[in-house]
């Protein structure tokens, strides 16, 4: 690779490097942005084909098992584990042992997944059953179900290894800090799944729907390619269990391993329940969920993924200033945005369930119980986005152990608050578990950061309630604005959704100025310089 021009008269080190997290976390936006926006698309499609039928409950518990296999070995060594090692071999030692590892580490994901892989379809009949063990009783569907769950799991056992393969693509092109074709990769996954429900879903049903994920991961993996093909990798066969730079990847992603298995063991824990709830509740409580996750993707993921590999930088040039500083940055940055977003969102939720999901197959009733799920997951919105990025400045430490440990003690947590409310609150207890075991774990990550760093707690309190108080003027505004608003129709409750963000958006901005929020100070100063720049 070439390396960088020189830097222009004048322009410090700490410019050119905000320079270039600028345009990686605009890169990383754009693809978080473009595939959020097609998994929008995709849900709206999804929930016009199927609504909250039963089928799609079993295509939901579905995902569970080759979700769980992914996670533990794919996304355990894409960011925590592999990309501060790689970093550190391509700095120090060179291209050659930096793609030795990468090499090696790919050649053991790929192994790996393939025997889990064939192993999870030999016992797919009898692990479903455990994860969804009142799936369709209610409506004495229940073996009809299962066994179509298991039809399905055993289908998209196969975008797993498709997976597997493009996550490790993904974190080599990410080590190399080259975001545009991952940005892109989710993208095309989400339209496969769009073009299975309108073209395959009517000849084959929920399968259909499954036969694009498929599809999807295929595409996810084949777009990665040319970035490794660009980047000059020599792969090179074995899996270097004597190298010392694949065992540090191996015990840096032993606890990630258990902290992703205990992410997606959240969601066993609220399918396993939610099972229990009765028809629908799976697939009504997976739209609010999926609702929810915009905002924490375009802010809390889009941001912290891209600021990874120069957080796993600093650590390496010994650097703790700077580790400080960007993570505290990109904190302040993360809540200015993602606090109005899940206000707004939990303010705005019956108008926008109805508005993106209520059509064809999909009825008021389904979108007044995503609703109100949905409500209850936006309460955990600010704490996963937290978490996102102080988890992020442990791993580029090298600490994968902590964030995991939480992560394990919040799975517990929420096992204990499903247990006790689903009976009486039903989805809503569920989604109120997720969120309350979210608040815990990142009040915990976040103090133990502190320590391990020295990071100023008080100056990002601060801030942070600074722009609580802008979310809560936001917040009282749209209480008050939309109590008189006609509700009824589609028609209605798009005007209300648009209205309610964009006058709510406003305010916020409005406030934000005036108690003069740094973030938005910035902003209004770039467009000023923007417009006041002579023209050439």
């Amino acid at each position: 690779m070439a390396e960088p021009g020189p830097a222009a008269a004048g322009e410090s080190p700490i410019r050119r490097a905000s320079g270039g997290l600028a345009i990686a976390a605009a890169i990383v936006a754009f693809g978080f942005i473009g595939s959020r926006l097609l998994g929008i698309v995709r849900t709206i499609v999804i929930a016009g084909a199927f609504g909250t039928s039963p089928e799609l409950d079993a295509y939901n518990i579905a995902f569970r098992i080759p979700d769980l296999i992914f996670q533990v070995l794919a996304g355990a060594t894409l960011g925590s584990a592999f990309i501060p090692v790689f970093a550190r071999l391509y700095r120090r030692e060179g291209e050659e042992e930096a793609w030795k590892l990468a090499s090696h580490v790919l050649n053991l994901i790929t192994a790996a997944t393939a025997a889990l892989c064939a192993l999870a379809f030999l016992l797919a009949p009898w692990l479903v059953p455990l994860l969804a063990p009142g799936l369709g009783e209610d409506i004495g569907r229940h073996d009809e179900l299962t066994d179509k769950a298991v039809e399905l799991t055993r289908l998209m056992l196969l975008s797993t290894l498709f997976f597997a393969v493009s996550g490790m693509v993904t974190g080599i092109l990410n080590g190399r800090q080259r975001f545009l074709l991952p940005a892109l990769a989710p993208m095309l996954y989400n339209l496969a799944i769009i073009f299975g429900a309108v073209f395959f879903a009517d000849r084959w049903g929920i399968n259909g729907l499954a036969a694009g994920v498929v599809l999807g991961a295929g595409l996810h993996l084949a777009v990665q390619v040319p970035g490794l093909v660009r980047e000059g990798m020599k792969w090179q066969p074995g899996f270097g269990r004597a190298d010392p730079a694949v065992r540090e990847v191996a015990r840096l992603m032993g606890p990630r391993v258990i902290g992703l298995a205990a992410a997606q063991f959240n969601f066993v824990v609220t399918g396993f329940f939610a099972s229990k709830v009765g028809a629908s509740a799976i697939s009504q409580l997976t739209y609010a969920w999926l609702l929810a996750g915009l905002p924490l993707a375009l802010f809390g993921m889009a941001l912290s993924t891209a600021v990874f590999p120069a957080l796993a930088g600093h650590v390496a040039d010994e650097d703790m200033d700077a580790l400080r500083t960007t993570v505290s940055r990109v904190l302040r940055v993360i809540m200015f945005l993602t606090v109005p977003a899940a206000i707004g969102l939990a303010m705005l939720r019956d108008p926008a369930t109805i508005v993106l999901l209520e059509h064809a197959e999909f009825t008021r009733i389904d979108s007044v119980f995503t609703a109100s799920a949905l409500g209850w997951y936006c309460l955990g919105i600010v704490p996963q986005a937290g978490i996102e990025i102080h988890s992020r400045g442990f791993y580029a430490l090298g600490d994968t152990r902590t964030p995991v440990a939480l992560a394990v003690a919040a799975v517990v947590v929420n096992l204990v608050l499903s247990g006790l409310l689903w009976g009486r609150y039903g989805h809503e207890g569920l989604a109120f578990s997720v969120s309350a075991a979210s608040w815990l774990e990142w009040a915990v990550l976040y103090r133990l950061y502190a320590q391990r760093t020295g990071a100023s707690v008080a100056a990002d309190l601060r801030a942070m309630a600074t722009v609580a108080v802008c979310g809560a003027g936001m917040a009282l505004f749209l209480a008050v604005g939309l109590a008189p608003m006609e509700q009824g129709s589609w028609g209605e409750n798009l005007v209300v959704a648009v209205a309610g963000a964009a006058a709510g958006a406003a305010v916020y901005a409005g406030l934000a100025n005036l108690l003069h929020v740094e973030e938005i100070g910035e902003a209004v100063r770039r467009v000023s310089a923007r417009f006041s720049r002579p023209a050439a």
